[in-house]
């Protein structure tokens, strides 16, 4: 488990791919530090070390055969658990695998934020109601779903605010061939308009974004 700890108020709990915790979340977490917040990247691959871009297949395999959805929400549960009461606030940020999980998370009522990237799978959970703001953001082009298809389905919901940015699965990753600079500038953006109108809401002071 990788921790930035502050003492501050906030804690981010940031949420890997099918890769676990790689450099491209080493810098995200490093990032939300540099902001002052508690950061905290849970290793859902358990004792297992990152693997490499180019073994994305055994990734997958070794993800969904030895972890699996239910085994990798039940250790971020315990990891929220954790952390509930020690902090006003508590978001959570995944990516892709990782955004399904923050998906789910947002139903817990143990996060006050859920922001999740191009998570595919959430178009298995869709009976989940979520009990806090929500932000997804997707690409424009995926190989596995129709994009706006799953986009028709969550505009159902309440508390969702989804965004369509131009790319491929993995645009917001300097790391990945799918890299889109423009959409992931375009996607902290965002990221920090929904963040301050969550905490304007909540009547707390802005962060320096």
């Amino acid at each position: 488990m990788l921790n930035y700890i502050h003492h501050a108020d906030t804690v981010i709990i940031v949420l890997h791919e099918i890769y676990g915790v790689n450099q491209h979340i080493i810098d995200i977490c490093e990032e939300f530090s540099k902001c002052g917040m508690d950061v905290i990247a849970p290793n859902l691959l358990k004792d297992k070390e990152s693997f490499r871009y180019d073994q994305e297949a055994i990734a997958y395999q070794h993800f969904m055969n030895n972890i699996g959805f239910g085994s990798a929400f039940d250790q971020v549960k315990r990891v929220l658990y954790n952390v509930r009461a020690s902090y006003k606030a508590v978001y959570v940020v995944g990516y892709s695998v990782g955004a399904t999980l923050a998906w789910l998370c947002s139903e817990t009522g143990l996060c006050d934020l859920a922001i999740g990237f191009y998570g595919s799978r959430i178009r298995d959970y869709f009976t989940r109601k979520p009990k806090c703001p929500v932000l997804l953001l997707f690409p424009t082009e995926e190989k596995t779903f129709d994009v706006d298809d799953l986009i028709s389905h969550l505009s159902n919901f309440e508390h969702i605010q989804v965004e369509k940015l131009a790319g491929q699965h993995g645009f917001a990753n300097p790391f990945s061939a799918s890299y889109n600079k423009e959409s992931a500038i375009k996607s902290c953006r965002k990221i920090m308009s929904f963040v301050k109108k969550y905490e304007r809401g909540m009547s707390k002071p802005r962060r320096n974004w």
